[in-house]
């Protein structure tokens, strides 16, 4: 039996957020005094990684970060939230990536600076590390550029070796959506938002999107914000309401998302309670500035499901 139960292949990046109602930035060197300042773990791979971990999983993260501060905090942030680091390669000729995140109300503005994001290989996930873990999940798609030619191969070979795997794309910069149809019959959950989900089929609605997409991944999740979720499995639809909470910030809520429904994945859930379990890990997690402070155990996820 393997020892680990997810393994995460993925981008590291902290998030600085800046909050204000009233945010409003302007050039012309004039200097915006802000409410709040933060910052905290980004990167939807690793706020995945960390969601998992609290609820109870053992997670393991695969992927590169620089010899630099940003890389120090990643991989100090997510060792303090139980995510084995071993197999991130520290490489001093690369700098980790940041972004700066301008949050007001619900509504917000990233700046992305990529750095080594951009740089992880699939032939860098080994098969000795494949082998310690029951799942393989990658997220960022888009971004990760050097990941992406080769991760159709990384999902077979995981699925060779008796793992499943899962899928988050997150947007397309380019809104091209290229290689996720081909990607997704080595893909066992796929875990699209709706806009995405309608983007990726052509389908103007996310229930058919979520069919059309079902028949080629093994299971299709689909975040529909306050609106809740739904999945499609086998040709059958579910539906499930969302949580009603009080937002602070929705940053990596759809990340918390994932990890609850791989969480009730991995445990052998049908797809309305994973679908149940990952609203409310997806809603509980808004509850907090940033991505992790305010995702919940498996304890406290369960009293709401």
């Amino acid at each position: 039996m393997p020892d680990l139960d997810v393994l995460v292949a993925g981008e590291l990046n902290p998030d600085l957020i800046l909050s204000d109602a009233a945010l409003e930035p302007r050039f012309g060197q004039q200097e915006i005094l802000v409410d709040s300042a933060a910052l905290t773990i980004g990167a939807s791979s690793a706020i995945f990684a960390c969601g998992a971990a609290r609820l109870g999983l053992h997670v393991a993260f695969a992927g590169l970060c620089g010899a630099d501060l940003f890389g120090r905090f990643m991989l100090e942030s997510l060792q303090e939230r139980g995510v084995d680091v071993t197999h991130v390669v520290i490489d001093p000729r690369l700098r980790t990536g940041v972004s700066v995140i301008l949050s007001r109300d619900a509504d917000r503005s990233i700046l992305t600076y990529p750095g080594c994001m951009t740089a992880l290989h699939a032939e860098q996930v080994t098969e000795d590390v494949l082998l310690q873990a029951r799942h393989l999940h990658v997220s960022s798609y888009f971004l990760q550029t050097a990941l992406r030619p080769g991760l159709p191969a990384l999902f077979r070979r995981a699925r060779s070796l008796g793992l499943t795997t899962s899928l988050d794309t997150n947007w397309d910069p380019a809104e091209a959506w290229l290689g996720v149809l081909d990607l997704l019959p080595d893909c066992n959950v796929f875990l699209p938002n709706a806009a995405e989900a309608r983007a990726i089929s052509g389908q103007a609605d996310a229930a058919q999107a979520a069919l059309d997409l079902g028949v080629r991944a093994g299971v299709v999740a689909v975040k529909l914000g306050a609106e809740g979720a739904l999945g499609a499995q086998g040709g059958q639809l579910a539906r499930v309401a969302s949580l009603p909470v009080r937002v602070v910030d929705s940053v990596g809520a759809g990340d918390s998302f994932d990890a609850g429904f791989i969480c009730g994945y991995l445990k052998g859930w049908d797809l309305e309670r994973c679908l149940r379990l990952a609203a409310v890990c997806g809603a509980l997690s808004t509850q907090a500035v940033g991505g992790t402070d305010a995702q919940p155990t498996l304890e406290e996820a369960l009293r709401l499901v």
